[in-house]
């Protein structure tokens, strides 16, 4: 395990997949879904025991800062910072790549998205710590890779190539070369690279050296690398921040990076991980009746089946002759939708009036 290692999480997010839950100002990690800690907690208690606090940046927005900070009361206030504006994954990296770089020129960085569940600790931990003595070692882009439970088509894919054969691993068969970075696919393409073997699902989790990222930056992206270097200028990371961020190109870390990078390796996660990316998957972790009903607190059910309910407040609700509901109530908002509907919740956003967006 290297001597030094950051973390930087992403916790910006829009909040619209898990309305009325959710919104601008309180996104999908900031909502106790599956636990009473919520995601953004969760992640920061998985790291315990590996990286110090002092070593990880939460980086959120304007709209979600104050709830972070509000949710996070011990943490080290310097190191959550908000984006002044929303510019994507490159240019998040590239700010967290120059924060830590200010503290430690050569460290390794993890990346982890805020709003993912993985219950096994231990061996997430194990995870991590092999893909940071890999990046090390190599010098190389390292990405996290989820082996498939289905073809889903709603994620981007990985394709494994050869196993890596490090000098100081020759035989791990956790350790690969990636041949290339899949766009997310339509679903007879999902099906074949769940048939083929050989593909990941892209979970977004990075781990790398500062100075190796900083070299695909000056390759592929310079207007970021020359944000890097602005950023790290002695006393001028708020000014860099302030004034260049807003400024960046909006582009993903994967189109910007990943996909033209020629030496990335994949290390295949060993722990169970879930994206929870709408009410159906977060129904999942919920009580079921013999009906197939999911809630999160008890309900009263007659001749229904099949329904997803949440309430926040402890109302009571009782279905009746209804099936494949998506039911969900907060204080000032009630959701009813069809289950096979879920993901065009966000659709009903802009059409809603701007304080319960």
């Amino acid at each position: 395990m290297p001597d030094s290692i950051y973390a930087l999480i992403l916790a910006g997010g829009s909040g619209e997949r898990f309305w009325p839950l959710s919104r601008r100002a309180r996104p999908k990690q900031l909502l106790r879904l599956v636990s009473d800690k919520t995601l953004l907690e969760q992640t920061l208690a998985r790291l315990e025991g590996l990286i110090a606090r002092e070593r990880i940046l939460i980086l959120t927005n304007t709209e979600q800062e104050s709830a972070v900070r509000k949710l996070l009361g011990n943490f080290p206030k310097e190191n959550i910072v908000a984006e002044p504006a929303k510019r994507d994954t490159a240019a998040a990296i590239a700010l967290g790549t120059g924060w830590v770089a200010v503290r430690d020129h050569a460290a390794i960085m993890v990346v982890l998205p805020a709003d993912h569940v993985i219950t096994n600790r231990a061996v997430f931990q194990e995870t991590l710590a092999l893909a940071a003595d890999v990046a090390q070692e190599t010098n190389e882009l390292v990405t996290i890779g989820i082996k498939p439970s289905w073809a889903c088509p709603g994620f981007g894919y990985i394709e494994q190539g050869k196993p890596a054969n490090l000098p100081k691993r020759p035989n791990n068969d956790a350790i690969h070369r990636v041949v290339r970075f899949r766009e997310k696919p339509n679903p007879d393409l999902a099906e074949s690279f769940l048939r083929r073997g050989n593909f990941r699902w892209n979970a977004g989790m990075f781990v790398w050296s500062v100075p190796t990222v900083l070299r695909e930056f000056n390759r592929y992206a310079p207007e970021l690398a020359d944000f890097i270097s602005q950023l790290r200028a002695a006393g001028n990371f708020e000014t860099a921040l302030r004034e260049r961020f807003s400024k960046l190109p909006r582009i993903s870390f994967d189109y910007a990076i990943m996909e033209k990078a020629d030496r990335v390796l994949v290390v295949e996660a060993g722990f169970d991980w879930d994206d929870i990316g709408s009410w159906r998957a977060v129904a999942n972790y919920f009580e079921k009746d013999k009906r197939g009903n999911a809630a999160n607190r008890t309900i009263t059910a007659v001749d229904s089946s099949n329904n997803i309910v949440f309430e926040e407040n402890g109302t009571t609700i009782a279905l009746l002759g209804v099936h494949d509901l998506i039911v969900v109530r907060t204080p000032d908002a009630l959701l009813v939708c069809h289950r096979h509907e879920a993901e065009r919740i966000k659709d009903l956003i802009g059409k809603l009036p701007p304080e319960l967006q």
